[in-house]
């Protein structure tokens, strides 16, 4: 069986070179998966060929989700794979602003052919003289894969650390420091905390949620950074919150032209998982869940389905990608006990309103068996896609 899979932007070569002789990368029009990191996919046609989108990076609002799952596309993120590279800037720009650091090069570099310099800086340090972030309040609004690990390690430079987020998973929670405050009301971390970092998806609910209510109920002074969406800070709230020194410094990931103007900004070109680390990071995750899910079903990180994995033992495997409705698995049984297929293992998980079933079968298809049989599994109403595969070792 051979892929054709289609990339956009540059992926890493440790990524690509998972894809062994069974892949062909950027050989076809009709591909049966893309791989990309920033592409914007919304404004052109996607194949009906394509069975699967994987983002080397977590966000995904470049993807058009929604219509990637009515034509039956899982779409793929890879969460975690940039978390260390996006920590590390984040706490690096935690200490440079309590430091006054930004502006203190910036002046520095100011003195480019002038005379005397080793004076001029003794004279005039004082002006940037900043404070030590230990034993300041850093609150965490996100404890997801990056927010968690931000928050383990500001314990470690002596900083009490408070965090809120009402939907952590459990398998995050088991990560987080017990010395890790987790407070239920946004507005208690709000009005205790010296220092902010927000860590939350983009989102229909989270856009904006930085808004003017939420500044009015911070500490004066505060030191804002965000490196997760720009569109999750109300730039007219910030903006009021800079002039009357609610918030004494804003660090964005995300330079837009209505933040250039303001007073106490530091802009930073996007750099959060700029790193050669995690761009290999996230090329090898990305590629690992394509292959694994083109050649076996089996889904992990998709953002539109849930988790689903079953070891791949039998002759044949099907994949049905369905909506969230009653009496589906009865069908898909009752469709096979009429061909005298033998089920030899299922699954089936939802995740809203979509669901995927994995069905494995004693029987060995040929092609034309198996397209008359996915022919009938797409007929049945509320099927999207309907997928064969057969076992290689069988």
């Amino acid at each position: 069986m051979t892929y054709q899979i289609q990339t956009y932007n540059k992926i890493a070569d440790a990524g690509l070179k998972l894809l062994d002789e069974q892949y062909k990368i950027n050989e076809s029009n009709e591909p049966d998966a893309i791989l990309l990191r920033s592409h914007k996919l919304h404004n052109q046609p996607i194949p009906n060929s394509v069975q699967a989108i994987a983002r080397a990076g977590a966000g995904t609002n470049n993807i058009p989700i929604e219509q990637c799952s009515e034509q039956g596309v899982v779409v793929f993120n890879t969460p975690g794979a940039n978390a260390n590279a996006v920590k590390e800037l984040v706490i690096s720009c935690l200490i440079a602003s309590s430091r006054n650091l930004f502006r203190a090069v910036q002046w520095t570099h100011s003195l480019k052919g002038e005379t005397e310099i080793p004076e001029k800086v003794e004279a005039n340090k004082k002006a940037f003289i900043g404070h030590e972030v230990a034993g300041k309040k850093l609150g965490v609004i996100g404890l997801g894969n990056i927010g968690s690990v931000v928050a383990n390690d500001a314990l470690a430079l002596d900083m009490e650390v408070m965090a809120y987020d009402p939907f952590v998973s459990v398998d995050v929670a088991w990560t987080i420091s017990r010395s890790v405050k987790r407070v239920h009301q946004l507005e208690e971390l709000l009005a205790q905390c010296d220092f902010i970092t927000i860590h939350v998806p983009l989102s229909p609910k989270t856009t904006g949620i930085i808004d003017e209510k939420a500044f009015k109920a911070m500490k004066k002074g505060i030191h804002f950074i965000n490196f997760a969406r720009g569109e999750l800070v109300d730039h007219a709230a910030l903006k009021k919150a800079l002039e009357d020194g609610t918030v004494g410094k804003y660090i964005t990931d995300f330079p837009s032209d209505d933040i250039f103007g303001m007073d106490n900004v530091v802009a930073t070109p996007h750099l959060g998982a700029s790193t050669t680390e995690s761009e290999e990071n996230c090329a090898v995750m990305a590629a690992r869940q394509l292959k694994n899910y083109l050649e076996t079903g089996n889904i992990k990180n998709a953002v539109n389905l849930p988790n689903v994995s079953l070891p791949l033992t039998s002759p044949g495997r099907l994949t049905i990608m369905h909506r969230n409705i009653p009496n589906m698995l009865g069908q898909f049984s009752q469709l096979l006990a009429e061909r005298n297929f033998n089920i030899a293992d299922m699954l089936n998980r939802s995740r809203g309103e979509f669901a995927y079933t994995l069905i494995d079968i004693d029987n060995k298809l040929n092609d034309e068996e198996a397209a008359d049989i996915m022919n009938r599994f797409q007929k049945i109403e509320g099927v999207i896609r309907a997928r064969h595969i057969a076992n290689g070792w069988h």
